[in-house]
């Protein structure tokens, strides 16, 4: 995904709140890049993932004009929740790596279900980094 120039604060680099966000669009395009849009999950199935957990860990500047490549895979799969880990790359060179943890809940309610077997399925299936 293309870093603009609204992502970056005065220093020039990505001001690093936003990589929360390029995180949460490389997961909705994890759903979206596996056959379920994200749409379809939270509006039509009443089915949200609300992060509960976030750990993110950086280790070189992200620039306007730089394209940000993020490997998404599910690190840890419980009943209720799962651990998403991501790597964030640009030009080969490692930029940033989270580790976020999501808990399946139920729109109506607010409260915490045990993961749709659809998705459990999706999950389980990606547990391991992709390879490059």
């Amino acid at each position: 995904m293309p870093i603009r120039f609204g992502h970056t604060d005065p220093a020039g680099i990505v001001y690093f709140p936003r990589f929360l966000h390029l995180f949460h669009c490389a997961f909705e395009d994890f759903f979206g890049d596996n056959g379920i849009p994200y749409r379809e999950s939270v509006e039509t199935e009443k089915t949200g993932w609300p992060a509960v957990h976030v750990d993110v860990d950086f280790q070189s500047p992200l620039r306007f004009g730089d394209t940000f490549d993020i490997d998404v895979w599910v690190k840890e799969l419980g009943t209720k929740s799962a651990t998403f880990a991501y790597r964030g790359r640009t030009e080969g060179r490692d930029v940033a790596t989270a580790r976020i943890t999501v808990v399946c809940i139920d729109m109506a309610t607010f409260r915490g279900q045990p993961i749709p077997e659809k998705y459990r399925a999706l999950f389980e299936a990606h547990q391991e980094p992709p390879t490059d």
